[in-house]
């Protein structure tokens, strides 16, 4: 799979790479997806194919704590709808945060499964318009260049309005928890080529034993929950004095 590249000036910092995709939605506050796995498959990207409410939350429960993401589906419609399905279908279940770049961002989103990655290995979706700037705690979809958007992202650890020109369309924001975004361990350094850390393709070919196996401090995701916003209270009756 093709890495991907974010170029800040004339800077060209590598491995902003894979993605992929996966869905399926819920009813109620709280929704995690056991009931929805008996609808569509992670190993069959087009059986995930739900669209998104017009704002959720994302609770990741992860080895470093708790963090939350709110998602609004129109500042990115095409990612929010990938990422809803994702989430639905715990594709990032056990999945690593093996980018760490201090001051500009964390990526993850490549699957602790081999076979899960090849199964969206080619499962682009067209790019949306960058409706909001790469501020400090968005979430974008990494990419290879223009419509490769698959399942990889990263969330901005600095102000990235630099990335916005080059078509990284955020879709959510971090509302809670951003001190554990900034906490994930990132002393390994940037991949290949310009770094000694994790390579995505040996990431994508291994899965979660090769980074346990060479990487083993890095942060992981335990569990996502989809938090759905509470429906409005009926009016109540009108009452004569």
């Amino acid at each position: 799979m093709r890495k991907q590249t974010v170029v800040i000036g004339l800077i060209s910092v590598l491995g902003l790479a894979m993605l992929t995709a996966g869905a399926a939605p819920q009813t109620g506050s709280t929704a995690r997806s056991s009931q929805a796995r008996s609808s569509g498959s992670l190993l069959n990207p087009s059986s995930l194919k739900l669209q998104a409410p017009a704002v959720f939350d994302v609770k990741f429960v992860t080895t470093k704590g708790d963090f939350v993401i709110e998602v609004t589906r129109a500042w990115s419609p095409r990612g929010a709808d990938r990422f809803y399905n994702l989430v639905k279908y715990h594709f990032f279940d056990s999945a690593s945060f093996f980018r760490v770049v201090p001051g500009f961002v964390v990526q993850f989103g490549i699957s602790a499964r081999p076979e899960v990655t090849r199964a969206w290995k080619n499962t682009n979706i067209p790019d949306d318009p960058v409706m909001q700037t790469n501020s400090r705690g968005t979430i974008t979809f990494a990419t290879a260049g223009p419509n490769t958007r698959t399942t990889q992202l990263f969330i901005n650890l600095g102000e990235n309005s630099a990335l916005d020109a080059q078509g990284f369309s955020p879709f959510g924001k971090v509302i809670s928890g951003m001190e554990i975004v900034d906490s994930l361990y990132g002393e390994y350094g940037d991949g290949p080529p310009g770094g000694h850390g994790p390579d995505q393709d040996l990431i994508e070919s291994q899965g979660k034993p090769y980074l346990d196996r060479v990487f083993p401090q890095l942060d992981s995701i335990k569990a996502t929950v989809i938090v759905l916003p509470a429906p409005a209270a009926p009016p109540k009756a009108a009452t004569s004095k």
